[in-house]
């Protein structure tokens, strides 16, 4: 495993200011960590479909659906076997179904090359469907609890309030080695539960902290977009398995020529 990075040295005061924040937020999740079904489990098959449910998605959707999922599909082996029709039934209220796929897709290949075991190693975890750096450092963190450094959304808030706080179009590569700097090695799986769980809190409270990043972009309009359309398409094909064209545009609402363009980008994606 090697996913830390060069650290720069601090300033004895950056280093007592750095005692102060790590105190602050360990204060924050004692008193009110969430408690989800993901968290505190040893399971790294568990981990990774939280963590892929969790792309883009926001935690109050996934809690329901996790759990129902891990009642279908409670193993690498049941989810590689399942039918795209079943995954799909178990995905929708998700979204960006692509990650459904991809989840299937890890499983098969966990089955297939790691005789059903997740590598704990996260530069082979990026070559996995569906998982970049980011995602493969937090598999890491909560699955086997390993001191690895990443940056998502709650994160990169908390660090940006805390540090950045009088400034705006902040990089991540500024981040990161206070990321760094800042993980507990003794506990990093519950250290960066902390952190997420502070950057939620400071979302409800502040003006986002995120729009000072520099990697920080609005989501795009979802009424009437081509994802909304794939979405209604695999609903509908969920709930009756086979449908006409018409049929498509009447359940979708929207024109046949837009309704066919997904339709043909959905079966060369095999969704259908």
């Amino acid at each position: 495993m090697n996913m830390l990075h060069i650290t720069m040295k601090l300033t004895e005061s950056q280093s007592s200011q750095l005692i102060e924040f790590k105190e602050q937020i360990w204060a924050y999740y004692r008193a009110n960590g969430r408690p989800f079904a993901w968290r505190h489990v040893e399971d790294p098959y568990q981990v990774v479909v939280s963590e892929i449910m969790l792309q883009q998605t926001q935690t109050y959707r996934v809690a329901p659906k996790y759990e129902a999922f891990m009642l279908l599909f409670p193993t690498w082996d049941a989810l590689a076997s399942a039918s795209t029709h079943d995954l799909l039934c178990a995905w929708q209220g998700l979204g960006y179904n692509r990650r459904a796929l991809a989840l299937q897709a890890i499983a098969k290949r966990v089955v297939a090359e790691f005789d059903g075991k997740l590598p704990d190693d996260p530069e082979i975890l990026v070559e996995f469907p569906g998982i970049g750096k980011a995602t493969a450092g937090s598999i890491c963190a909560f699955a086997f609890n390993q001191p690895t450094v990443f940056i998502e959304t709650n994160i990169r808030a908390v660090f940006i309030h805390f540090f950045f706080n009088d400034q705006a179009e902040v990089r991540d590569d500024q981040l990161t080695s206070l990321v760094a700097q800042a993980v507990d090695h003794k506990n990093p799986r519950e250290w960066y539960y902390a952190l997420m769980d502070y950057g939620v809190m400071l979302k409800k409270s502040e003006p986002n902290p995120s729009r000072k990043s520099s990697h920080y972009t609005k989501q795009s309009r979802f009424e009437g977009s081509d994802r909304q359309i794939r979405g209604a398409i695999i609903r509908a094909l969920t709930q009756h398995k086979s449908l006409t064209l018409q049929e498509l545009v009447n359940v979708t609402g929207r024109e046949p020529e837009r309704v066919m363009v997904q339709v043909d980008a959905l079966r060369k994606e095999r969704f259908i």
